[in-house]
């Protein structure tokens, strides 16, 4: 339930509120005055719903059920483009040095740059600017039309209707030379039926003057954007009248977004539909086709040329970047050709439709090769040797083997001087015998050594059976000690049962005897074991 905004000190204020109220009703105090100064009746609902039951039933007491009214600070008004305040006569101090006007300073003039500026000529001062600050709400700063004056477009249709005018005026005159001509040569005796002959062409010349005044419905006047400043130019509009608006195409609120100040519909409205049944794909698809597309890589090729170091820039000198991208293409083309030509004159061009030479045509050459009576080959096609990326023959740090071609205990080496360092240098046949010489004494040094040591005495190890190790054949088993480890192997088994009954120190064996062994594996169940139960 929405609550009250008026809020009250004491029951006594409440009361006097209610009896005021009342008076109200009754017409014996005076009526309430809403926000706009003007007498409230309370027997009228004035606001779109109602207060709460408990307090000022006649009208809302909160804020946002009240009549809605703008903050007046905020204003709807515009600049006023041009106008000038005050007009001085001489140069002021603190004025533009340039023109000579007090509200704004030489590096912000917008006027022509003069040779020598006002503050020393002290002629030609222009006006002071109006200068306006609006305090504009959220709408009003958003607002495309703000400050367009409707009255302007008067002198647009004045503009049209002058034209029209003196183009009908023409037409006119042009028409009564032609009847005066005739006139002039008809003879004196004319007949009525050759009148009324002049009457029909002059009312066919005068509906292909009323044709003639249509012609140009298409055509628009426009300012054409260029890089020098702007041109008044001719530019037609293409578009039929008899076809279907863009913005009328698909009316979805999803689709594609309509720009009304532009006329603009960058998205394809009908994306779904027939390519070749649209003749209107959005205006995007411009920026890919036609001299849209070239100048997009005239720029790209800029920015990369300027990456690179070349002094270009697309806005500031357009026509240098445009001469540099022309030489680009014509060097890349000639580049292309003379690749595409080197390759053809080393491989040929099989697509050509020169004659292939009879030789190759028929497998001529001028290899000989002598077959015998039954068609083996006895001369001429001897294996060829596979020829290696690799230099062959290369010999390096006096070697005269490569290396790779002597091997020995798992290791390559020259095969010349039976090194097996690849940077080495070769030592020859004396770094052979050399090499043999230190083998030898190696194995005389460990032979002695061999000899001098004394073999140490190998005692009797115990064997003991480890877990998981399976039983020898030849495996001699006491029976005596058998039975004794089959009792302790009961025991243990019977204490694992009746944890109550272990120790608290409890004394552990690490060595595992063969009886002890064998006892375990007789005890052991084997889960996997279909005949596990009838075994005791």
């Amino acid at each position: 339930m929405a609550t009250a905004s008026v809020t009250f000190k004491s029951r006594e204020d409440h009361r006097k509120q209610l009896e005021l109220e009342e008076a109200r009703k009754a017409g014996l105090a005076p009526a309430e005055l809403d926000e706009d100064g003007k007498e409230i009746n309370p027997h009228i609902p004035q606001y779109m719903s109602s207060a709460p039951w408990y307090l000022n039933a006649e009208r809302p007491s909160l804020k946002h059920q009240r009549k809605w009214k703008s903050d007046p600070n905020y204003t709807k008004s515009w600049y006023d483009r041009g106008a000038k305040i005050y007009q001085a006569d001489k140069y002021r101090k603190g004025a533009c040095e340039n023109c000579g006007a007090m509200t704004h300073t030489t590096k912000s003039c917008m006027d022509r740059p003069r040779k020598l500026g006002a503050k020393w000529t002290n002629k030609h001062i222009a006006p002071d600017e109006k200068i306006e600050t609006f305090e504009l709400d959220y709408d009003g700063k958003r607002d495309r039309w703000n400050g367009y004056d409707a009255a302007t477009y008067a002198r647009v249709i004045e503009r049209y209707e002058a034209r029209d005018e003196a183009r009908r005026k023409y037409l006119k005159e042009q028409q009564l030379k032609k009847l005066e001509e005739k006139n002039n040569n008809q003879e004196d005796d004319v007949e009525v039926s050759e009148e009324e002959d002049d009457e029909d062409s002059l009312k066919v010349d005068e509906a292909k003057v009323d044709e003639s005044k249509q012609m140009d419905f298409a055509k628009v006047e426009k300012r054409v954007r260029t890089t020098g400043g702007g041109s008044t130019g001719t530019v037609r509009n293409l578009r039929i009248r008899e076809d279907t608006a863009k913005y009328l195409l698909n009316l979805d609120v999803n689709s594609s977004h309509y720009d009304p100040k532009t006329r603009s519909m960058r998205e394809d409205p009908l994306p779904d539909s027939d390519p070749n049944e649209k003749f209107y794909e959005g205006d995007n698809q411009y920026r890919v086709s036609g001299q849209a597309l070239e100048f997009k890589q005239l720029n790209i090729h800029a920015w990369e040329a300027f990456e690179k170091g070349q002094d270009i820039h697309m806005q500031a000198a357009p026509s240098q970047a445009e001469l540099l991208y022309k030489n680009y293409k014509v060097i890349k083309e000639k580049l292309k050709s003379r690749t595409k030509d080197t390759i053809m004159e080393k491989y040929g061009n099989a697509a050509s439709e020169e004659e292939i030479p009879r030789e190759l045509l028929l497998g001529q050459s001028e290899r000989e090769v002598e077959y015998d009576r039954a068609g083996r080959i006895i001369k001429g096609q001897e294996m060829s040797l596979p020829r290696s990326k690799y230099e062959e023959d290369v010999y390096i740090n006096n070697h005269t083997t490569v290396w790779g071609s002597w091997w020995k205990d798992h290791q390559w080496g020259y095969k010349c001087c039976k090194q097996m360092i690849r940077n080495s240098y070769c030592t020859g046949s004396a770094g052979i015998e050399a090499a043999e010489a230190a083998t030898d004494l190696m194995k005389a040094n460990m032979a002695r050594k061999e000899a001098a040591e004394e073999k140490p005495e190998h005692a009797e190890e115990k064997r003991l059976a480890t877990w998981g190790t399976e039983i020898p054949d030849d495996l001699v088993l006491d029976e005596k000690l058998l039975a004794v480890a089959l009792k302790k192997e009961d025991e243990r088994k019977r204490a694992e049962k009746d944890e109550r009954k272990r120790k608290y120190n409890v004394k552990w064996d690490d060595e595992v005897t063969v009886e002890d062994m064998e006892a375990y594996r007789m005890k052991k169940v084997h889960h996997d074991d279909p005949m596990k139960d009838f075994l005791h």
